[in-house]
């Protein structure tokens, strides 16, 4: 069964969906009608799609839309009262396990996925289970506490407390006993807060460490168990943040969960990401564990946003990926099934083929402090972005990392064209500044819309990490402030 179980992990998966569930926030279709509605929200377009997997999440902890003894029906606040995603299993099979079966009718694994310490409900009341409010003494604080980090995230789960953790327990264990699932996200990142010295700004210790490696060897036995009476492998996932020190951090002892074998599919990043993928590609590979990076979709404010989120974005960002050399893509908070993205992320040969756009920063490292106090410590990536920019004196050069899945095209395909825009305010462009990549000069420096364009040489361009210079000339008279960079690819016919 093990052997079996290293093989299912290993199988193709271009792009893992992340569904959080809330497929049926619209108009209540009549009853014949529900499940096909409730399919086409954001799941039957998806057929043949680079889509291989469906991680579904059916709610916050013990709150859900699928139906169990264990756990609650999933509430919301006034603004989110028309769904009706628990009401799809009165009239039938409930959410998952309509997700489940069109799954496997389809060729797409399904994962059932846990947010380990969901915490929606300190800002929305109507998400606060009656479990929580029966047992106040399970929370991390109570509300209008002063907390360090974690922003005001009193609801968070205290997983130090055997009570939490075998609450935990059930509820994976229910789900892995009820449905044909082919295997478990835990994802950790929603929220990455376990124990309350976090909170207050206090180390997080090995103990608590132990603890909750201790948790993740009973969900393994409780997997393998059930696994074998089925006669078919349950995989178990996680979503980590991308960085073992701050995993560590947070309580999450991610090189042990490796060594011990107590993970068969990786996940990392989200919301922040802290280090390059090839990093994280080394150490699940290391352990045989396939690695997947997660394109959460960009928070960073003003400037080119829209760009930031823009399909070309996400392209560049699969693509740098995949030259790291990823087992595939997972993607956080995109449910439009019919973006041509699901058709383009699973492949780098097409994603060659598409414009393309690399920024230097996609999402806000300082997210990694919000949670976690001296969080940004374990950011290797730069933060440039139009809410971290940078100074720049008269004669001062300022050097940005801007990691790329560019390579040298096939012979029969042209070398692409690419630009660099550089956004850069209290000084006169193009006259006071100059750029280079990876040392070489760039020309034609031009004003467009405010922002100053570079045209960028075949073959400067390396995939993984590149180096840009931006200087401001010593005539600037005074400094500038670098507010964004990226680089624009579009391949010739």
């Amino acid at each position: 069964m093990r052997e079996q179980r290293k093989k299912a992990a290993h199988r193709r998966r271009r792009i893992i969906v992340n569904n959080d569930s809330n497929d049926c926030r619209c108009e209540r279709p009549p009853v014949p009608q529900m499940r096909e509605v409730f399919l086409s929200r954001r799941t039957s377009p998806l057929v043949g799609s680079h889509v291989d997997a469906i991680f579904y999440c059916t709610g916050v902890f013990n709150s859900y839309t699928h139906h169990s003894e264990e756990t609650e029906a999933r509430g919301h606040g006034d603004r989110f009262a028309g769904d009706w995603a628990y009401a799809l299993g009165n009239h039938g099979p409930d959410s998952l396990a309509t997700m489940v079966d069109f799954g496997h009718k389809n060729g797409m694994e399904v994962f059932w996925s846990m947010r380990m310490n969901d915490t929606h409900d300190s800002a929305d009341g109507a998400l606060l289970t009656e479990w929580k409010k029966s047992h106040p003494e399970y929370l991390m604080a109570k509300k209008g506490d002063k907390l360090k980090a974690g922003g005001r995230r009193w609801s968070a789960l205290n997983y130090a407390l055997p009570e939490v953790r075998e609450k935990a327990f059930r509820i994976l264990r229910d789900v892995c006993l009820r449905y044909d699932v082919d295997g478990i996200e835990m994802d950790f990142f929603r929220h990455p807060v376990y124990f309350k010295a976090q909170l207050h700004g206090e180390p997080v210790t090995q103990q608590d460490c132990d603890v909750m490696t201790g948790f993740l060897q009973r969900v393994r036995q409780m997997a393998e168990q059930i696994g074998a009476k089925r006669g078919r492998p349950l995989l178990i996932a996680a979503r980590v943040p991308d960085s073992v020190g701050y995993c560590k951090a947070v309580g999450l002892d991610l090189e042990r969960w490796l060594k011990e074998d107590l993970v068969d599919v990786l996940v990392v990043s989200g919301y922040f990401h802290l280090t390059p993928w090839e990093e994280s590609v080394e150490l699940g590979h290391r352990h045989g564990v396939p690695l997947y990076a997660c394109l959460s979709e960009s928070r960073i404010k003003g400037g080119a946003e829209k760009e930031r989120r823009s399909q070309a974005a996400y392209r560049a960002r699969a693509l740098t990926a995949w030259r790291a050399g990823v087992d595939g893509v997972y993607t956080f908070n995109a449910f439009n099934p019919k973006l041509p993205m699901w058709r383009e992320l699973g492949d780098p040969d097409t994603l060659a083929k598409h414009d393309r756009v690399y920024f230097a920063c996609y999402s806000a490292p300082r997210q990694s402090r919000y949670w976690l106090l001296g969080g940004e410590a374990f950011n290797q990536l730069p933060s440039l972005s139009p809410q971290q920019p940078v100074k720049i004196a008269p004669g001062e050069t300022r050097k940005i990392d801007l990691w790329t899945g560019e390579g040298r095209p096939p012979e029969q395909r042209p070398a692409a064209s690419s630009a660099l825009v550089v956004h850069i305010d209290n000084c006169e462009i193009p006259n006071t500044v100059s750029a280079s990549v990876n040392g070489k000069a760039l020309s034609r420096g031009r004003a467009v819309d405010g922002l100053l364009v570079f045209d960028v040489a075949p073959g400067t361009v390396a995939p993984g990490r590149n180096t840009v210079a931006v200087t401001l000339k010593a005539a600037a008279g005074k400094p500038a402030v670098l507010k964004d960079l990226f680089l624009r690819v579009r391949p010739q016919p």
